[in-house]
């Protein structure tokens, strides 16, 4: 299981329901089924991969975050996870209003744009960067919102949701010592992971 799912399953409680917004092959999903008894499915907009999950009996199905989720009800979900996603939806503002709205609480991580090595390249270079985290070129990548670990505060601020724990991480996933100091989780993280919810 990638590092950032398994950094995920941490901030969930046993026994939730949980929806996993593009959940790729599944296995957060199995993950929390298995060792957390959680009622977990998701949605995920490659179908090789929503066809690979539900071939593993997993209960995954095809979906847009961009659009689908204003189809799911109010409360329907105690979690919704957002893993790695959130720079490669087209509206990422109302994609977490709506998981806030089908869920009491949300997950999010994503790959920190504000990394040093980030700004190193793109200081030294003048070019887009290069990293093992940011591993396509300008003209290929998915990712079209990139956010910085403070973006996503100023975000949370600024909708209204309180982020009820936070980490910053390298992508091999050590937990950065800078829970007090989130500037230089700004600086030194490789990704950060949220879970918000409401005030």
């Amino acid at each position: 299981m990638r590092v950032d799912l398994a950094l995920i399953a941490g901030m969930i409680a046993p026994g939730s329901r949980v929806l996993d917004i593009g959940c790729g092959d599944g296995s957060l999903i199995d993950h929390l089924f298995r060792t957390k008894g959680c009622d977990a499915r998701g949605i995920e907009i490659d179908m090789a991969a929503v066809t690979r999950a539900v071939a593993h009996g997993l209960p995954v199905m095809h979906g847009d975050a961009d659009i689908d989720l204003a189809h799911y009800p109010d409360g329907a979900f105690d979690y919704v996870v957002l893993s790695r996603a959130l720079q490669a939806v087209e509206r990422p503002r109302e994609v977490l209003g709506q998981m806030l709205r089908i869920g009491t609480r949300a997950v999010v991580s994503f790959p920190n744009f504000g990394h040093w090595l980030v700004r190193w390249q793109l200081l030294s270079t003048g070019r887009m960067p290069m990293t093992s985290t940011w591993d396509r070129a300008w003209y290929e990548t998915p990712n079209i919102h990139p956010c910085t670990i403070r973006d996503f505060f100023i975000l949370s601020e600024q909708e209204g949701y309180l982020v009820e724990t936070w980490l910053a991480a390298d992508d091999a996933g050590r937990r950065g010592p800078w829970r007090r100091f989130s500037w230089l989780a700004n600086l030194l993280g490789e990704q950060g992971v949220f879970r918000l919810r409401r005030r």
